[in-house]
């Protein structure tokens, strides 16, 4: 069991990544937080910009032939040159292009444009093998260019450069996951922002394969094995030519296997499913194997539904610690909160997995805890548990992890009667592994699973990157993304224009990329600080998140920008935390509150 936390959260919840993307453009950080440390996910910026060439002028990295396929032992992309144009790669909205300069070497390069909400992103999807390490780099010009590798089967990685007036190298590696064959590599440029150059993109590393080898053929002898209320053990017979198999549940694909062998989790009890596996290799995907069914064993012990969360919501964040805020008991969350989470779950030994134990300096009793749990589901709230925060630190970034982070906040809702779970994760999220992590989830727990996700800001800058690809990826069964519009640094609106915070723009214009980028209205919300002392920096009074709102629901109280059209649905407004809100007299509960449940 990890140690609580207690004081090292005495301002707020956690620091801003040290330098992000618009900030940079502006040239100017607001004073970081005192929280704990965040790690931007997916396409967010890194902590830092990426080594530069003094010259510009340096060899092409490790190289083979520019035009020709690529090989098992040099460069794995093809037309890592654009000498042949875009052959092999794909860029969003027709956005890229290949020119003849300026070119790093040979006679081509990649030019895109950013254009709206598009980032220009040209992708190639390249075979691997599993388990295996890779070093991706890129020559770039341009400003703000991000060169990745998403699919990894751990971490997705990326690196960015702010400003490359002359040829810039950005290099970075990754380990693919036990049962990755392919990675697909990426740049994208940034919104706003001119085009820009990419040239002699190289990936290295062992070879997924010849893709001139045929695919391999569909597997047989597919059968069951042991049967639980949430799982199902498959093999069959194993394929020649085969790098890896995909596993179907219901004609949807559910994980990847390396060997011929397999258990999927996640199922609901006493439900019948059918199974249907194929195999893989460089070349492509066998057809399915004939079908076999399996109906899992009866389930017991769950925690019964829960209310529904209500058209317009508050969320608030309940400190299961004393760091200088009212120390509440459960019992003593102010009545205007509609979704109560419960800060924070800890990491385990078994990765992916998580634990809650109460902190003792509460004098709190876990018997008391969940009779007060009990009385506010009674009164009509849900209560989730919040995975994150300060040591927090949950990787779920293969199909085991996945499974246990599934299994493990399972069995908290069943002990202690939690609705769903919050994911406030500050070390990178792997959006694949977390979305199989989420449906395992939601199978386990049924329709009333009330699930919340507190990313950053830069966090919600793309579509592209990791929280708003998982959001995206869950939006069925997803309740509400509040992002956090404080410790931020200044950031780029669905406009193009770049916003500082704590204003109602920065607050509009930022969430009308959620709203415009695929999200529901009732998936969205404004998370803000309760208090000054509750953020490092942020905090806006009462006013300024009502004046927001209905910007949003009514097309009223806005500031300079206006968005094109009003969203009456959206879900409502989110604060850290319940604690610092009782400190200050519950000012921001008693003010936000009323006016989130009387919108339309």
């Amino acid at each position: 069991m990890v140690p609580h936390r207690q004081t090292a959260l005495h301002r707020g919840r956690r620091r801003i990544p040290a330098l992000t993307a618009a900030a940079l453009l502006l040239a100017a950080l607001p004073a970081l937080g005192s929280g704990p440390a965040a790690h931007a996910a997916g396409g967010g910026a890194p902590a830092g910009a990426a080594a530069t060439d003094s010259n510009g002028t340096g060899p092409a990295a490790t190289g083979g032939n520019r035009t020709g396929p690529a090989t098992a032992d040099g460069n794995l992309t093809k037309n890592p040159g654009f000498e042949a144009g875009l052959a092999g790669w794909t860029c969003s909205g027709g956005s890229g292009a290949a020119v003849a300069s300026p070119v790093h070497t040979g006679s081509g390069a990649l030019k895109a444009v950013p254009a709206g909400a598009d980032n220009a992103r040209c992708a190639q999807t390249v075979a691997v093998r599993p388990g295996s390490s890779y070093t991706l780099s890129a020559w770039v010009q341009g400003s703000y260019v991000y060169l990745g590798a998403d699919g990894t089967g751990t971490t997705d990685v990326s690196t960015w450069t702010p400003s490359a007036g002359s040829w810039q190298q950005l290099t970075t590696t990754f380990t693919t996951g036990p049962a990755t064959t392919s990675v697909t590599v990426y740049t994208h440029g940034w919104y706003g922002q001119p085009a820009y150059f990419a040239d002699d993109i190289t990936l290295t590393g062992p070879g997924g394969g010849d893709p001139g080898d045929p695919v391999p053929g569909a597997p047989g002898g597919l059968r069951t094995g042991a049967v639980t209320a949430s799982s199902v053990a498959l093999s069959w017979d194993a394929v020649p030519g085969a790098t890896g198999y995909n596993v179907y549940r219901d004609g949807t694909k559910v994980l990847s296997a390396e060997a011929a062998s397999a258990t999927v989790t996640g199922l609901a009890a006493s439900t019948s499913y059918r199974f249907e596996v194929s195999a893989t290799n460089a070349a492509g995907e066998s057809p399915k194997s004939a079908a076999v069914t399996a109906t899992t064993s009866p389930g017991g012990g769950d925690p019964g539904p829960g209310p529904s969360v209500p058209k317009h919501a508050v969320t608030g964040y309940w400190q299961n610690f004393n760091n200088g805020a009212t120390v509440q008991k459960i019992s003593d969350v102010q009545s205007q909160y509609d979704i109560i989470a419960v800060a924070f779950a800890d990491a385990t030994a078994t990765p992916g997995a998580v634990d809650f134990r109460l902190d003792p300096a509460l004098n709190y009793t876990e018997a008391q805890f969940k009779a007060d749990i009990a009385a506010k589901r009674a009164a009509g709230k849900s209560v989730v548990i919040s995975i994150g925060g300060e040591r927090g630190t949950v990787t779920v970034n293969d199909v085991s992890s996945a499974a246990h982070f599934a299994d493990s906040v399972y069995a908290l809702m069943r002990e202690y009667g939690f609705d769903g779970v919050d994911i406030d994760l500050e070390n990178g999220l792997n959006p694949t592994y977390m979305t199989q992590a989420l449906r395992a989830l939601s199978a386990k727990a049924g329709s009333g699973l009330v699930i919340t996700m507190a990313p950053q800001t830069i966090d919600m800058q793309s579509t592209s990157a990791g929280y708003f690809r998982t959001a995206l990826n869950i939006k069925d069964i997803l309740t509400v993304v509040n992002m956090q519009y404080y410790n931020s640094g200044s950031m780029n609106g669905c406009d193009g224009k770049v916003y500082a915070q704590g204003s109602v723009d920065f607050l509009t214009a930022l969430a009308c990329i959620q709203l415009e980028g695929g999200l529901d209205p009732s998936q969205v919300g404004l998370g803000l600080p309760a208090s000054p002392r509750a953020a490092g920096s942020g905090y806006v009074s009462p006013s300024v998140v009502i004046s927001a709102l209905d910007c949003l629901a009514k097309g009223t109280s806005c500031g300079s920008f206006k968005p094109s059209r009003t969203y009456p649905g959206i879900r409502g407004a989110m604060t850290w935390s319940t604690n610092w809100d009782a400190a200050n007299g519950s000012s921001w509960s008693g003010a936000v509150g009323p006016h989130v449940h009387g919108l339309p």
